[in-house]
């Protein structure tokens, strides 16, 4: 697990500033404070730091072939090294190292571009060939691991696993892209390929770019995609234990270590079952930690501990104070861009508390996306019968009146918001579930931006990020479209993004067996009824793990990892929230109306209407330009 970071001179062969390419380097320390080491030679550059978790000895990088003129950096691991090696000896490679860089060296002079096809695991890489005269870049199939790029004016290609790496270049400018602001509002991160920055992307989950020296920076190509064709012939039973199988086959790939590894434990179904499965394919205790909270409202330990008694890992739990709020200025410093998922504080914390312990952690994320599981998966499904039932127009004519008259009532749980049910049955499927996921929904968004904005927006809206990826699911079947685009926005612009920076903040490297890429293809043949069934979300993977886990944890309603936003934004974060969206580098924007912002802050100050999740989305925004050095100058910038 590393950092990796780079310059590609794509005019000719100009030798890169060491100066330049050490302080890039050096703004990732925390990915890999292990090693570090640069490579310059005329045209390219690459810096890399390294978190020793594999081949410890003849890992280092970066790594290059037996004559140096193929350079590769290389971050995450890909698990099936192994047999990629076995792979290659037989057509006559020699291998120096035990590291799996060395793997994707040869996979390279082999295979060429298509040597992604051949990885399995989480990476994002960069590749220099000295003879092809080119740079090669590719990142992991679900966006595990991140790789951003952008190309200055005067001709240099910078990349780097964090955008830090790439503004410490200093020849970049931090001219913000009002849609990508727009679409942070309304999702609460910045989605794939976009970043915050106009000139800066991100390469997206299941691409790769090939740059050649002398021609202009072509579009990435996307060389993976999960198909959802739903044609699976098979029973529940025999899906159930397909399921057991691979997810043991997921969990041992992940288990190859020469340092301390071990599991978060949520004390959720997804964690539960990796730590099940570890605890089966290994005779020693697994090592598991669990953050609590001394709010008992926003506290699970008690499931997490039965799994833990059940299988006698060696358990660790630390209880978090449920004001735990001290970290915004350190997510914004992290997070680089605006991110306003506010469960990044606990991540943070059980990031914090396994590296006390381990280097290496298992997690359960990717498992809602592909099981089933999410709460708004049976709400949308549920509307989408009512949807079914009457024409747009008419759902449109009846409904979109209906939910202008109705009262808001956030504080209800949503099936009884009447407002936000019938807001989604006027919509057609795929804008009703973008309202679904929406922090600052339309007509807050529209109260909020400033004229002068919504300019520069020339009427582009975030919902187009979901259309675009529902036009590319070849799916009819409304479950699965909604699992595709969450496939392709949420899990890596959100969850991907919130564990990837809050571990490496702790230099622990987190692997994620639920996301194996066989795993998820052979999940999206299954049929939707075997996911979601009635109210019963995950319904085949929790009937798969019945002989592994606890019922009071299969069966028990879903909690999720939340901190208490409404109270700190009424008690102790109150004047701070004031004073940063009144007078702070926000305000200074020009973008937002500030009588909208006065109204949320009175309205939820005094407890009139919850406006939490918008009056943090703005607070995180704030926090972002401050860090950036940002305020009157992106407008400036932008306008």
């Amino acid at each position: 697990m590393c950092g990796i970071t780079g310059i590609f001179d794509i005019r000719s062969q100009r030798l890169p500033e060491r100066d330049r390419l050490h302080r890039m380097n050096e703004s990732q320390h925390h990915r890999g404070p292990d090693e570090g080491d640069l490579h310059i030679e005329p045209g390219v550059g690459f810096g890399h730091r390294r978190l020793s978790v594999i081949d410890i000895a003849t890992g280092q990088q970066p790594i290059f072939n037996d004559d140096k003129t193929v350079a590769l950096v290389f971050n995450g691991e890909v698990y099936n090294y192994l047999e990629l090696m076995d792979e290659l000896r037989g057509h006559g490679y020699v291998f120096r190292t035990k590291s799996d860089s060395e793997a994707i060296v040869r996979a390279w002079e082999h295979w060429g571009e298509d040597c992604v096809h051949h990885l399995r695991g989480m990476f994002a890489f960069m590749i220099h060939d000295r003879r092809r005269e080119c740079l090669f870049m590719a990142r992991d199939r679900l966006g595990v691991k991140p790789l951003h790029y952008a190309l200055t004016a005067d001709g240099w290609l910078l990349f780097g696993s964090e955008l830090k790496s790439l503004m410490a270049h200093g020849g970049l400018r931090q001219e913000l892209d009002p849609r990508a602001v727009e679409a942070y509002f309304a999702l609460g991160y910045v989605p794939d390929p976009a970043t915050i920055y106009k000139h800066a992307y991100k390469l997206a989950p299941g691409h790769r770019l090939l740059v050649k020296r002398g021609e202009a920076v072509g579009t990435p190509q996307r060389y993976w995609d999960v198909k959802f064709t739903l044609d699976a012939q098979i029973g529940e039973q025999e899906a159930a234990e397909e399921l057991r199988r691979r997810l043991a086959e997921a969990v041992k790939l992940r288990l190859k270590s020469e340092v301390p590894l071990g599991a978060f434990l949520s004390g959720g179904v997804d964690s539960s079952a990796v730590v099940a499965a570890m605890a089966q394919l290994d005779e020693q205790p697994v090592n598991t930690c669990s953050i609590g909270f001394d709010d008992p409202q926003f506290n699970e330990t008690q499931f997490a501990q039965m799994v833990a008694d059940r299988y006698r890992t060696n358990h660790r739990v630390e209880t978090v104070d449920s004001d735990d709020f001290g970290l915004v200025d350190l997510l914004a410093h992290l997070y680089d861009e605006p991110y306003a998922d506010s469960s990044a504080i606990p991540t943070y914390r059980v990031c914090e508390l396994a590296r006390k312990h381990v280097t290496v952690a298992l997690s359960g994320d990717g498992g809602d996306e592909s099981f089933g599981g999410y709460r708004r998966y049976k709400m949308h499904m549920m509307e989408e019968r009512m949807r079914g039932a009457f024409p747009l127009a008419l759902r449109r004519g009846v409904f979109g009146p209906l939910a202008r008259l109705y009262p808001k009532a956030d504080w209800a749980p949503r099936v009884f918001r009447a407002k936000t049910t019938f807001q989604a049955i006027a919509r057609n499927s795929v804008d009703a579930y973008f309202n679904t996921m929406g922090l600052v929904r339309d007509p807050m968004r529209h109260a909020l931006f400033s004229d002068a904005f919504k300019r520069e927006l020339q009427g582009w809206h975030a919902s187009e990020v979901f259309h675009a990826h529902a036009q590319r699911a070849d799916t009819d079947d409304p479950l699965a479209v909604i699992q595709y685009i969450d496939l392709h926005t949420y899990l890596p612009g959100d969850i991907n993004t919130k564990v990837d920076r809050a571990s490496m903040a702790h230099s622990l490297e987190v692997r994620e067996p639920l996301m194996d890429h066989p795993l998820v293809e052979w999940l999206a043949t299954l049929p939707s009824s075997l996911k979601l069934r009635g109210q019963e979300g995950k319904y085949l993977f929790k009937k798969a793990l019945e002989p592994m886990l606890p019922h009071d944890v299969l069966y028990r309603p879903k909690m999720g990892f939340a901190v208490p936003l409404a109270r700190w934004l009424r008690g102790p974060l109150r004047e701070a929230t004031r004073q940063a969206l009144q007078h702070g580098a926000l305000a200074q924007t020009g973008w937002f109306n500030p009588a909208t912002i006065a109204r949320l802050l009175d309205q939820h100050e005094r407890g009139q209407l919850d406006h939490a999740q918008p009056l943090w989305v703005l607070l995180m925004f704030d926090a972002f330009l401050r860090n950036a050095g940002l305020g009157q100058a992106a407008a400036r910038a932008a306008a």
